[in-house]
Parts: structure tokens; sequence; C-alpha cells
């Protein structure tokens, strides 16, 4: 059993990726002590939900934080960010949120409309291809290495690609209702090395957030850097460390 100080955390993934992407990170979380629940986002991963919009997500990570009836912190990586940053406005058991290299939306911003970001867009889009329908975007194989797993051995790398999906594109365009990062204490954790979203446009968004902590790796520090992300997790998940936190 967790010992009684620690938090569960709830890990919600990026666009094209499913809970699958959190094992080596789970794997060191339950070395830790530390309970960890992966959602799969609908139709994404193992889920057997069609493909929803960002407030569809955002419903899911509510609902489930609200069946477990316990205090969370709450976890996204990349477009997740956006989800936890929606979902949170929908649970009072949030006691923390981390963004891991992810989207913090203010109310009325999208991942496509963020007036905080300088320079140009996110280049996170940059291996996206549209799909005939022209609702979804699958990401090339080829570019999504770089583009998201320059760190992780090649085993890791076509392991990963071989699991992505597709995204729908409605989720990128829709805004969020609010920001649950203004009444949550938050930690932005920022990758020097991500080619996904540059390092300059997190840093953008790393200060909304209460925390900062750094990972010199790739888009994908669940894969590249399991023990470290593990690491900042954990201790977010300790409460007397939650609540030194969120007297910063």
């Amino acid at each position: 059993m967790p010992h009684s100080s620690t938090l569960p955390v709830v890990l919600v993934h990026g666009a094209w990726h499913g809970a699958w992407c959190w094992a080596a990170v789970q794997a060191e979380l339950d070395r830790m002590g530390v309970p960890s629940y992966a959602i799969d986002l609908p139709g994404h991963g193992a889920s057997s939900l069609p493909f929803g919009d960002l407030h569809a997500c955002a419903d899911r990570v509510a609902t489930f934080i609200e069946r477990l009836d316990t205090d969370v912190v709450l976890v996204g990586h990349s477009f997740g960010g956006a989800v936890i940053t929606e979902a949170g406005l929908h649970t009072a058991h949030v006691r923390h949120l981390v963004y891991l290299t992810a989207f913090v939306l203010d109310e009325g911003e999208s991942m496509v409309q963020l007036p905080v970001l300088p320079d140009a867009p996110p280049s996170l889009l940059a291996a996206a291809r549209y799909r005939p329908d022209a609702a979804h975007l699958a990401l090339h194989p080829d570019l999504a290495v770089p583009a998201l797993y320059g760190h992780c051995t090649p085993e890791v790398q076509r392991a990963a690609v071989a699991r992505l999906g597709l995204h729908p594109v409605a989720s990128f365009v829709q805004p969020v209702t609010g920001a649950a990062w203004r009444r949550t204490p938050s930690t932005y954790v920022r990758c020097t090395d991500d080619q996904a979203i540059r390092l300059v446009h997190q840093d953008a968004m790393a200060a909304r957030c209460t925390n900062v902590e750094t990972l010199h790796t790739d888009h994908s520090p669940f894969a590249s850097m399991p023990v470290e992300t593990a690491r900042i997790l954990a201790a977010r998940a300790g409460r007397n460390s939650v609540e030194q936190l969120d007297e910063r």
C-alpha cells in the first residue's frame, strides 16, 4: 500500500499518443511507492471511445479524478497541458498541476492562438499531415523521431512511432473556458532540447506557473529520462512537498 502521505499521480498524454507512453515513468513511480494512473484520452491508445474535442478530453480526465475521490497531482504532456488546464476547472481534487513541456493556456486561448508566445508559432505540427477527411492529423513516421524522440534509443524510437495514432484537429483550435493554474499551484518542466515546442515558447508558458524544473532532453522525457521525470513527479506527490511548494 502507498504511504498515506503520498498523493496519486494522474498522467495525461499528448497528441497522437496514449497511456502507453507513461509506462517507463510509472515503473519508476512504482519503485518509489507513488501510485499513478495513466489515462487514454477518447479515441487514443486503447480507448474504445470516439475521438473528442478538447472539452471531451478534459471531461474524461475530470470524471476519472472524481471517481478516484481523492486529491491528486495532475500531469499533462504537450497537448495534455491544454487538457489539464481545462480539466482542473471541473474537479476540486487537483492539488498540483505539472506541465511536462506542455501548453499552459489562459481563458479563451487555444493551442494555435497563444498571444504569450514570442516570434513564430511552435513547431509542434511540423511533422503532422492531414488525413483525407481533413478532420484528423497523423505524424509522418520519419519526421516524428527527430521532432519527439531525439534523445531516445533507437529501440524506444521504433516502438513509440509504431504506436502513434491520429489526433483530431478540432482539439487544437478549441479554446479553454478558464485556467486551472490560476487557482491551483503548478510546476512547469522545461526540456532544453525539445524540437517540437521550442524552448523560448516553453519559457513563455512556464512564466505562468508557480515553479519551474529543467530536464536536458527532448520532447518526450517520459521515454528519454523516465527516472528523472518520475523523481520530479514523486516530489510533487509527497503531501509535505506539495504544501511547501504551495507556499512559494
